[in-house]
């Protein structure tokens, strides 16, 4: 069986405790869906929010002094909000596993789409590659190993997977709106607006503070 998870690159501040997060291996991946707990979405919106703390360089309103503020202040400001992480294709039958390579984002996802009209590499280091051959799409985890493992599947169920992987992606948009209400209570709506810009996703509803 072929499964394709929309995942985010995670790694971030060590001893962060603005919010609870889980445990979590640096330079790890975390699928990212519905299914979350609550301390996973936490760690979820900590890297997102981490990746994204630069100055913007622009007119924008100067970094917040409270810890809370500062450590949200690209996130919510940066014009461009970006996710480090992409899609990961695993082959359940051999254990063949596609990660997306260095400097690749989820907001990068719709490259895919392409794969079925031709090819498209998603990152490097590893540098994998998809490839369309005629009704099948081939996946090499590393097109710069002469001996890379590749995963084969028909280009029609490629299709479907990535519609999944945007149902996991909303589903997990929903979820982060509801955590935000309960951990980020003066920033919720922004913060959930920003969450979707990175994601590439319309804005759910905030729900009301708890």
């Amino acid at each position: 069986m072929i499964v394709l998870q929309p995942v985010l690159e995670i790694y971030g501040p060590d001893g962060f405790a603005l919010w609870p997060v889980a445990e979590f291996e640096q330079y790890g991946f975390l699928p990212l869906s519905g299914a979350l707990s609550p301390a996973e979405v936490g760690t979820a919106v900590m890297r997102i929010a981490d990746y994204n703390g630069i100055d913007p360089e622009d007119d924008s309103p100067p970094r917040p002094t409270d810890p809370l503020g500062s450590f949200l202040h690209g996130l919510l400001t940066m014009d461009d909000v970006l996710s480090p992480g992409g899609l990961r294709v695993t082959d359940t039958a051999t254990g063949i596993t596609l990660v997306p390579g260095c400097c690749n984002g989820l907001e990068e996802r719709h490259d895919w789409l392409e794969v079925l009209d031709g090819g498209g590499y998603f990152g490097h280091d590893p540098t994998p590659l998809a490839e369309r051959l005629g009704g099948s799409v081939r996946l090499t985890v590393d097109a710069e190993r002469d001996d890379s493992p590749v995963i084969e599947l028909p280009a029609a169920e490629l299709r479907h997977l990535l519609a999944g992987a945007e149902r996991d992606l909303a589903d997990f948009l929903g979820l982060a709106a509801d955590w935000a209400t309960r951990h980020l209570p003066n920033h919720a709506a922004t913060v959930t607006v920003a969450l979707a810009r990175a994601l590439g996703l319309p804005a759910p509803v905030v729900p009301s503070k708890p």
